[in-house]
């Protein structure tokens, strides 16, 4: 009886530790997308771009996340191009096309059709009534918690209209 004392106190302290453990070991959107391994070019543009602060910042931010492969389907040339010290407005554009404020999860779009302001300012249609299209890239894998957000993976480039 003394011991499952022992083990009722112990897991008692034990638990919140653990949980504030797991709480500060979550990684915002920047330390997520590194660490994933399959966004290094999205990486390699936020850095030239200059977003590392901004989406390491506080949020929450809700990112549609281009994978490497995404990247390839590009014009040979355009990511070089872009990642250029003098196409940084350009690729801002672009990156921040990808972006909108808040953290939008799969279950509040699920269904429905819409348009989200990006945080580059123009309007992102979405259609989640058949799996999850945004702007005609398909959402592969969504809702990826972050400490200041939600990423969702698309397999697509995104590009505003001019």
């Amino acid at each position: 009886m003394k011991s499952l004392k022992k083990l009722v106190a112990v897991a008692t302290i034990a638990a919140p530790l653990a949980m504030a453990s797991t709480a500060s070991l979550a990684k915002d959107i920047v330390d997520t997308a590194v660490s994933a391994g399959s966004f290094k070019t999205l990486v390699a543009a936020v850095k030239a771009a200059g977003l590392v602060d901004t989406l390491k910042g506080k949020g929450p931010f809700t990112v549609f996340a281009p994978t490497d492969e995404a990247f390839s389907k590009l014009p040979k040339g355009t990511v070089s191009s872009l990642l250029k010290p003098e196409n940084r407005d350009k690729l801002k554009t672009i990156l921040t096309y990808h972006v909108v404020s808040g953290k939008v999860m799969s279950s509040d779009i699920a269904g429905k059709k819409m348009q989200a302001a990006t945080v580059q300012g123009s309007k992102l249609a979405i259609d989640a009534t058949k799996g999850v299209m945004v702007g005609g890239a398909k959402v592969v894998k969504a809702d990826i918690n972050t400490s200041n957000g939600v990423i969702h993976v698309i397999d697509q480039v995104l590009i505003p209209s001019k």
